[in-house]
């Protein structure tokens, strides 16, 4: 990704998701970046970051999204996309 705003390195939860931004008359993909993340020391919230690669992307600017989340609301969200999980794997093992 030219212009990158979010740091990604070996740590970096995933480094290239297949994206898709949409918005009042356009929709694109564009590979992504997905990062979780807290402070090293005394973390207080969970942030969770999004980077659409902007060299795929005509109609939207270079940017990266944030969510800051308490430790409850990442555990609820944890929570969630296991039971999502569940339901996308319980799919694949139907004949």
């Amino acid at each position: 990704m030219a212009d990158r705003v979010l740091k990604v390195n070996a740590f970096t939860t995933f480094d290239l998701l297949d994206a898709s931004v949409e918005g009042h008359g356009f929709e694109e993909a564009a590979f992504a970046t997905l990062n979780v993340r807290t402070a090293r020391e005394a973390p207080e919230v969970v942030s969770l970051e999004l980077e659409l690669d902007n060299t795929e992307l005509e109609s939207v600017p270079p940017h990266a999204d944030r969510v800051t989340l308490s430790a409850a609301e990442a555990r609820t969200l944890a929570s969630e996309l296991e039971a999502a999980a569940d339901r996308v794997v319980a799919t694949e093992d139907d004949p």
